[in-house]
């Protein structure tokens, strides 16, 4: 079978969105034989998809037309609005796979607008950047449907191994979130601490190599002594037999006093504070360094 019949055996696909993301998925799809449509607002960033075998539609409509299933990379939900609400009458029939991120509660709004025009609706969290789409370290959540996973399962599951999270299509943004939560205070706390260091004339290239080791053995660091990472939390016990709220409090107020002493911003300082300044205010002191989870599942008013 030559590379056009088998292209011809593959279904087609729509990509709507041609940024980074939207372009790596196009690449992959095309490279795996799928007829590939595209459309971005900016038309000229399909160019060099359309000279690797993509087709550029002329319009949303046409995009969404030319596939039964249609992958959706935006900024937000509101962007998939503005560019299918002029389309909606191509909607039936058709499996909307939105990737990009907003919020769980626009997700299922989403949901039901797309029901309303005829059409089945996948929310997505793609958890890797870019580059590695494609790539066996891709991963990506799913919630909505599930009969509509599996009916292009073989197309998602080239972007990246799809991992299924139920049928509330808010689910997947919230996994999505959840990750980013993690990720993004991550970094906020990498420079932080890179800036801390700098106050002392360590360069940033000699600061991120040690602060990095240290940041790779926290998921080691967490399973230690527990079978299953969690379990404890959801039973609602908080043995401090390793680590306590006073001792890791102690060290958040270190920290502050640190960083207010060098001149450094403190929103993350005092918001990490915070949480330990509550439990131990609840009277938890002795408790695991979790209990602070507590003020975060219901912040003082």
């Amino acid at each position: 079978m030559n590379k056009i019949e088998h292209a011809q055996h593959l279904s087609p696909v729509t990509v709507i969105g041609l940024g980074p993301m939207g372009r790596a998925m196009v690449r992959t799809l095309l490279a795996a034989g799928h007829p590939v449509t595209v459309w971005n607002r900016t038309a000229s960033r399909a160019d060099d998809l359309v000279a690797e075998g993509a087709t550029r539609a002329a319009t949303p409509a046409e995009a969404v037309g030319a596939s039964g299933l249609v992958v959706l990379s935006l900024t937000d939900y509101r962007a998939m609005y503005d560019i299918l609400g002029a389309a909606t009458a191509s909607l039936a029939g058709r499996t909307l796979v939105n990737l990009s991120s907003d919020t769980p509660d626009r997700s299922r709004e989403a949901a039901r607008w797309a029901a309303d025009h005829g059409a089945a609706f996948l929310t997505g969290g793609v958890m890797v950047p870019a580059p590695m789409v494609g790539t066996e370290a891709a991963h990506i959540y799913y919630s909505g449907p599930s009969q509509d996973l599996e009916a292009h399962k073989a197309a998602l599951a080239l972007l990246g191994a799809p991992r299924y999270l139920g049928e509330d299509p808010g689910l997947a943004q919230m996994m999505y979130q959840a990750q980013l939560t993690v990720f993004l205070t991550s970094l906020s706390a990498l420079m932080h601490a890179t800036a801390m260091l700098g106050t002392a004339g360590m360069k940033a290239k000699e600061a991120l190599p040690e602060l990095l080791t240290f940041t790779d053995s926290i998921g080691a660091i967490l399973r230690a002594g527990e079978e299953q990472p969690g379990a404890a939390l959801d039973a609602g016990e908080h043995p401090g037999d390793l680590s306590t709220v006073t001792m890791m409090g102690a060290t958040a107020d270190h920290i502050v006093e640190t960083s207010t002493t060098l001149g450094l911003d403190l929103a993350l300082p005092l918001a990490v504070r915070s949480h330990y300044r509550r439990a131990l205010a609840d009277g938890h002191g002795g408790d695991n360094w979790t209990r602070i989870i507590d003020s975060i599942r219901t912040p003082a008013r």
